[in-house]
């Protein structure tokens, strides 16, 4: 029966996609054959001619198996429910796996209680035990429950969601893959995995570039020569950073992008552009589309770009005090 109910039942469910939804179904996938074993064991052991002390053990046996089975259902049951509830409540698609471990760990530790009680064996010298035990253990521990609460912290206050990009005050940064009872797992654009201690995330001074929505905006400074036509400038940059939010990837289509003038510069009159990423890796691709598509409008519109120029003081053969015309410091090497 448990074969026909693992194997054909549970498989159609599973086919159908019920079990994605269910999460009944899903935690007693594996259990339904140790179980229902158990109960054929029980059956048979009524009707054999065993001893009173054989039927006895059979009996406990039997019950231990049923107790597990019960526990490794109730914990996989428990923690499919903290994920679902997770998930709705955060949205973000990471719940920490902290939580879960938690979950199943209370659930487990009340199962071997209530077989042990099943046994005959006496729960209260044991739970006496862990108590005074449980205060040498926190103090050798002290680093380690450090890292759980402020794990727990971390995910009940919101203050990092998954998929989240990060900066810590230290320098590391990257995106919230997960957080565990000792460490959370960062994620850098390289692909590379760091793993930051929870207490030293919980102390430390955040940038959280998702929070508190996930586009970004994006600032890229242009320097054009002190001849030119500023209205044609700004109009020209503000076109092209049009052109670059609708059909770069990554960019807000419905973002109305501007830019100001800041400064005269010593070769340049600057000017910062302002364009917006709807995501914080989004950045570097529009940025590289908007640097292309800009230095190319600029030479058709034939809007110069400077080189750095300096102006020298000649105080040689001629009179003291003469200014040589701005010079060009433009110094270029002939490749062969």
């Amino acid at each position: 029966m448990g074969l026909l109910l693992s194997r054909v039942v549970l498989a159609r469910l599973r086919r159908s996609g019920l079990v994605s939804r269910w999460a009944v179904i899903r935690a007693a996938g594996g259990v339904v054959v140790v179980a229902s074993t158990s109960v054929g064991a029980y059956a048979a052991s009524l009707m054999l001619p065993l001893t009173p002390g054989t039927a006895s053990f059979v009996h406990r046996a039997i019950a231990v198996l049923l107790l597990l089975c019960a526990t490794v259902f109730a914990a996989r049951l428990a923690a499919a429910t903290v994920e679902r509830y997770a998930l709705r409540s955060d949205g973000s698609g990471m719940f920490g796996s902290i939580f879960l471990n938690i979950t199943r760990l209370v659930v487990f530790v009340v199962g071997v209680l209530v077989i042990l009680q099943t046994l005959g064996i006496s729960i209260t010298p044991l739970l006496t035990a862990l108590g005074v035990g449980g205060l040498a253990v926190a103090l050798a521990l002290k680093d380690t429950l450090a890292n759980l609460f402020s794990g727990i912290h971390l995910i009940a206050a919101k203050y990092i969601r998954g998929g989240d990009y990060v900066r810590m005050d230290s320098g590391e940064e990257g995106y919230v893959v997960d957080i565990t009872w000792r460490h959370t797992s960062l994620r850098q654009l390289p692909d590379n995995l760091i793993l930051v201690p929870n207490a030293r995330l919980a102390t430390a001074v955040l940038t959280n570039y998702h929070e508190p929505q996930r586009g970004l905006r994006v600032s890229v400074p242009v320097g054009v020569s002190h001849d030119s036509d500023l209205e044609v400038v700004e109009r020209v940059t503000v076109e092209v950073a049009r052109e670059v939010m609708r059909e770069v990837p990554g960019g807000d289509p419905d973002f109305e992008p501007w830019g100001w003038f800041s400064a005269f510069g010593s070769s340049s009159i600057d000017f910062t552009v302002y364009l917006r990423a709807s995501e914080f890796s989004h950045q570097y691709p529009i940025r590289h589309a908007f640097v292309k598509r800009l230095h190319a409008r600029y030479r058709r519109e034939g809007i110069e770009i400077p080189f750095p120029i300096q102006t020298l003081r000649w105080e040689g053969d001629g009179q003291a005090g003469d200014l040589l015309p701005p010079q060009r410091n433009d110094r270029r090497t002939r490749t062969p």
